[in-house]
């Protein structure tokens, strides 16, 4: 009888032993000597992300992060034009994945999604697996500031993209060839562009004989960026951010849509359009119809047009077309009132990578693991341009430099020609939280002639260098967090309000509203979108730490 019962003892131990060791691996969450996980076999989770051109497990970028992070990788896409749609179905199903890698979210989603707990925060994950990520934060404290919500939590990542160029995107480009032509100077004033484009109109420039040529072109902001010509013009007045028309004053939010100066910019507007020195296709044509007309055979029809970049309108790229040549930046232009101003756009745009409540600590711990790494050197360049050298980018030779004409360490210039019957699968590109910041980007090499094709990035630089000392000395902030109990709110008056400024503009410079009689109802018609209550509301946003 006692030898019976010690075999059973033994074999209950033996059982709980066994057990004991199954329960201590799964999930990969054994505790290594240095406090963090030890993997026990691959961590398994789903990315949700933006479906391209081929298999994202096939990716050659994926199948590194998963060897070198001992991560599985599934993955949840969408198309990019339903992405949004689609994340808000699996939001509201419930039935959403571990990990959002792209998923182009707003400063209320985040508050939303955070408050429910459906997004966890990052902060202990970034101070425990994210050095990267904290020296950026250290180096840069307006990119902490930006994705800090007002509890004091981060609940997702954007991608870092300090492009440089894009800081003052609202340009204006001049076609230098016709200026020349006609001995005429660089405009710069408002007045001295009228003459400009009257003489652009009058005068043919073009030497054909007919009077084709079209003195300014553009195209509606969401076809071409900053393509709408009072992004530009309008800051000559008061000053135009281009998306709420919100203007800083010693840390008061003020509108700009309603005032006075605005009122000027709309008549300087609507006289260049009414004596037909305005493309009437500026308020409907999309970037390809904008192309066609900057790159068709023959006699050239554009006298200036506005935009962020000049590639809209004219090739840069081949280096047998050199129309692009003869193009220059026209500098801001002091208005009647003297008012010389640009636009200024932030470097964080939407957030795209949250961990949600559905990811296991094993799980939390490598998807942090894997964005940190997309901040590094290395990462961010592998991200961007593929973990192979020699496909993407390669190490700079002895004499190529960058976009500041010092030494470069990458270039991806000269490199070996691509099947274009071959889709390239070797990068995340612009997928995923990751580092775009200056400091990266001058890593790599740019031609220094900037009318060269591969000096197209020198030359913008060179644009940008031009407005940056018209920058207001504050702006209202890119990506504010409005209040939890504002959100709705706010964004059903930002966007009336929007419309309704757009709206209105484009019937004032066209002439079919004029600003003599309509100018009062049009300021007045604020009152009934509640301006005073989408003021109250972003100059709350600002005050978030205050």
């Amino acid at each position: 009888m006692k030898k019976s019962w010690i075999s059973m003892l033994l074999v209950i131990f033996a059982s709980i032993t066994v057990l004991s060791a199954c329960s201590s691996t799964r999930g990969n969450d054994t505790q290594n000597s240095s406090g963090g996980k030890e993997s026990a076999g691959p961590v398994t989770m789903t990315f949700f992300a933006p479906q391209g051109k081929a298999p994202m497990e096939d990716n050659e970028f994926t199948k590194f992060i998963e060897d070198k992070f001992d991560v599985k990788l599934k993955w949840d896409l969408a198309p990019t034009d339903a992405l949004q749609d689609r994340r808000q179905l699996l939001l509201a199903s419930g039935d959403y994945p571990e990990v959002f890698l792209h998923g182009k979210f707003t400063t209320s989603d985040l508050q939303t999604y955070g408050k429910q707990g459906v997004f966890l925060p990052l902060n202990d994950l970034i101070a425990k697996h994210g050095p990267n990520l904290t020296r950026i934060m250290e180096e840069k404290p307006y990119f902490k500031e930006a994705i800090t919500a007002p509890d004091g939590n981060i609940y997702a990542l954007p991608i870092f993209n300090e492009c440089y160029h894009c800081t003052y995107a609202q340009k204006y480009w001049i076609n230098t060839e016709w200026l020349e032509k006609l001995g005429l100077s660089m405009p710069a004033t408002t007045d001295e562009l009228y003459t400009v484009l009257k003489a652009f109109k009058e005068k043919d420039p073009n030497g054909n004989g007919k009077a084709d040529e079209i003195p300014l072109t553009g195209a509606p902001n969401k076809y071409v960026w900053n393509g709408n010509i009072d992004a530009y013009l309008m800051n000559s007045f008061i000053y135009n951010d281009n998306d709420k028309y919100l203007i800083v004053k010693d840390g008061k939010v003020e509108f700009a849509a309603n005032q006075e100066g605005w009122r000027k910019g709309l008549e300087y507007m609507h006289k260049l359009y009414a004596e037909g020195l305005v493309d009437p296709a500026s308020f409907t044509q999309n970037d390809q119809a904008i192309g066609q007309l900057g790159n068709r055979e023959g006699d050239e029809l554009v006298g200036s047009t506005t935009t962020a970049l000049l590639s809209y309108l004219v090739n840069t790229y081949d280096k047998k077309i050199t129309r692009h040549q003869h193009w220059d930046i026209v500098p801001p232009l002091k208005g009647p009132d003297g008012v010389q101003t640009t636009g200024v756009t932030q470097s964080v745009g939407e957030f795209e990578f949250a961990v949600t409540n559905k990811a296991s600590e094993a799980q939390q711990i490598a998807a942090i693991q894997i964005v940190d790494y997309m901040f590094s050197e290395e990462g961010a360049l592998y991200a961007e341009y593929g973990p192979t050298e020699g496909k993407g980018w390669k190490k700079a030779d002895a004499d190529e430099k960058n976009i500041e004409g010092e030494p470069a360490k990458y270039s991806y210039y000269n490199l070996p020609e691509r099947d274009p019957n071959v889709v390239v699968n070797e990068s995340w590109s612009q997928i995923g939280a990751h580092d775009l910041s200056n400091t990266f980007r001058n890593l790599f090499a740019e031609g220094q002639d900037p009318l060269a094709a591969e000096g197209y990035g020198t030359r913008l630089a060179q644009a940008t260098n031009v407005y940056k000392p018209f920058a207001p000395k504050e702006v209202y902030p890119a990506n504010v967090f409005i209040r939890p109990e504002d959100t709705e709110t706010a964004a059903q008056l930002t966007t009336a309000v929007k419309d309704y400024v757009q709206t209105n503009m484009a019937q004032f410079i066209i002439g079919s509203k004029s600003i003599d009689k309509d100018w009062d109802a049009y300021v007045k018609g604020f009152e009934g979108l509640g301006l005073s209550r989408y003021l109250e509301i972003y100059q709350h946003a600002i005050e978030k730490n205050q």
